[in-house]
C-alpha cells in the first residue's frame, strides 16, 4: 500500500483526533507518539502515518526543530509525497506561534509558495466565516478560549493571527468561493499566489465544505489545518467508502486497572468532571501541595490504589472554572503552575503503571503529552471511537490502553461513556 499522507500533529490529543477521523473515513493509519529515527519501524500497510509531537506550547525553536525532524523522516524514510501539519481547531499556540513559524519552515523545506490554513471542525462547532474563527457560534476571542491557561486567544481573525506569527501575508478563500466547488477554489488559490499571498485562509461552515476543499487540494504538497480537513482528505481518497475499525482484530482489554487524570481546564471538561463526581470517586489536586509538598504524589497514588477495582475508575483532576483558574494562576504567578501539574500527572501515571494500572483516560493536550512520554509509549493502534475526535488507542508493545481527550470534546457524560465503550469492546472480543 502506498502511503498517501504524512501528518505532523502538534500535540497528542490532536494526533488521536485526526487519526480517528481518518479511520472513520476509510483509511488505515499508523500513529507514532515520538519523533521517529533510523531505527523506527516504517509501516507500509497504511494510508497515513501520523507523528505526534509535543510542540504546541514549547519554545518556537524547539517546535521548529521537532517539526523539521518529523518532516524529513516522513519524506526521506517513509517516502511520503504529501504532508499535513495538524494543529488545533481553535488555532491556539503560543503568542509568537508556533503555528506560523512551523508552517513557514515546512514551506521552505518543501519549496512551496502557498499553503492552506484550514482549522475548521464544524462537527465540533469550529467554523470559519470570512476569515473569522467561531466556536459554537461565538467568536474565538469571546469564547471560553479567551481564558485558556497557556494560550489565551484574544483575536478571532485568522488572517491577522497568521500574519502576526509568520513572515508572509494571508488571503481569504471565502465561503461563496468554497461552495462553488473545486475549480472555483483552485482558481482563487491561483489568484492569491499571483498576488504573492503566502497563506490561504479557507472558510468552512459544514463538514461537506471540507470535502470540497480536500478535492481542490488533492495535489498540494503541504496542507495545514485541523482534523476535519484530514478526515475529508481520507474520505475523498477512499471514495467515501468508510469502514469502522475492526474490533475483533484488537487486543483483548481484560484485567484492567483504570484511572482518570484530568488536566484540561476547558468549560466542557469542567462540566464533565462535575457530572462524573456525582457517580464516582474523585479527588481535586491541591495546587499548594503540588508546588510545595514533595511527598504529595505518594498520597495521591495511595488514594487511587485504595479505590475499589470494580466499578467506575477513580479520578484525579485539576479542572476548574475559568474564574477560579485565573485566580489560581494569579496567586502562583511566580510558578509555572501548568507545567508543574503536567509533570505531577506524568509521575503519577508512571508509578501507577508500575503497580499494574494499564488503562488511562487523560484530558488536555499538554497533560496527555507528558503522560504518554512518561509511560514510554511510542506507537499506538486506533480502537473504538468514544466521541468525535476521541478514540480508544492501544500501545502496540504492551497491554496499555489510553483515551486522550482534547478539552472541549465529548458530551457531558464523557467519562462514564468512555468506560461503557471500553467494556463493550471487551465483551465483543469474548
Amino acid at each position: 500500500m502506498t502511503i498517501k499522507l504524512g501528518v505532523i500533529a502538534d500535540d497528542f490529543t490532536g494526533a488521536t483526533d485526526i487519526a480517528s477521523l481518518m479511520v472513520q473515513n476509510g483509511w488505515q493509519v499508523a500513529l507514532l507518539l515520538s519523533i521517529p529515527d533510523d531505527s523506527t519501524f516504517i509501516p507500509h500497510d497504511v494510508d497515513a502515518i501520523i507523528i505526534s509531537l509535543k510542540s504546541r506550547s514549547c519554545p518556537v525553536d524547539e517546535s521548529i526543530e521537532q517539526s523539521l525532524k518529523a518532516c524529513r523522516w516522513l519524506r526521506q524514510k517513509a517516502n511520503c509525497s504529501r504532508l499535513f501539519f495538524k494543529y488545533c481547531s481553535t488555532f491556539d499556540s503560543t503568542i509568537k506561534g508556533n503555528i506560523g513559524p512551523v508552517t513557514d519552515v515546512l514551506m521552505d523545506e518543501l519549496q512551496i509558495d502557498l499553503c492552506l490554513i484550514c482549522p475548521a471542525l464544524p462537527i465540533n462547532g469550529r467554523t470559519v466565516v470570512y476569515g473569522y474563527l467561531f466556536v459554537n457560534g461565538q467568536l474565538l476571542n469571546e469564547s471560553d478560549m479567551q481564558y485558556h491557561p497557556i494560550n489565551p486567544m484574544k483575536d478571532s481573525n485568522l488572517l491577522r493571527l497568521m500574519e502576526q506569527q509568520s513572515r508572509g501575508t494571508a488571503g481569504l478563500v471565502d465561503i461563496n468561493c468554497v461552495r462553488q466547488g473545486e475549480l472555483s477554489i483552485r482558481d482563487r488559490l491561483c489568484q492569491l499566489r499571483c498576488k504573492g499571498i503566502r497563506y490561504a485562509v479557507v472558510d468552512t461552515l459544514l463538514m461537506d465544505d471540507l470535502l470540497l476543499v480536500a478535492q481542490a487540494a488533492h495535489d498540494m504538497t503541504l496542507i495545514t489545518g485541523g482534523s476535519g480537513l484530514g478526515g475529508a482528505i481520507a474520505r475523498y481518497c477512499s471514495g467515501g467508502n468508510s469502514e469502522k475499525t475492526s474490533i475483533k482484530k484488537l487486543p483483548l482489554p481484560r484485567n484492567r486497572r483504570m484511572v482518570i487524570l484530568s488536566g484540561s481546564c476547558s468549560v466542557m471538561t469542567y462540566r464533565q468532571v462535575l457530572e462524573y463526581k456525582k457517580i464516582a470517586s474523585t479527588m481535586e489536586l491541591d495546587i499548594d501541595k503540588c508546588i510545595n509538598n514533595p511527598d504529595y504524589i505518594h498520597l495521591l497514588v495511595d488514594w487511587i490504589i485504595q479505590q475499589p477495582m470494580k466499578g467506575l475508575a477513580p479520578m484525579l483532576y485539576t479542572t476548574r472554572p475559568p474564574g477560579v483558574l485565573k485566580l489560581t494562576h494569579n496567586q502562583y504567578e511566580s510558578f509555572q503552575v501548568s507545567k508543574i501539574i503536567e509533570q505531577l500527572f506524568a509521575q503519577i501515571a508512571n508509578e501507577l503503571r508500575q503497580k499494574d494500572f494499564n488503562t488511562f483516560i487523560i484530558t488536555g493536550g499538554e497533560t496527555s503529552g507528558k503522560v504518554v512520554q512518561s509511560l514510554g509509549i511510542n506507537q499506538v493502534g486506533i480502537g473504538a471511537i468514544i466521541a468525535h475526535g476521541v478514540p480508544w488507542v492501544y500501545d502496540l508493545q504492551s497491554d496499555c490502553w489510553l483515551a486522550l481527550k482534547s478539552g472541549n470534546f465529548g458530551e457531558v457524560d464523557f467519562f462514564h461513556y468512555a468506560q461503557e465503550i471500553f467494556h463493550e469492546l471487551g465483551s465483543n472480543n469474548e
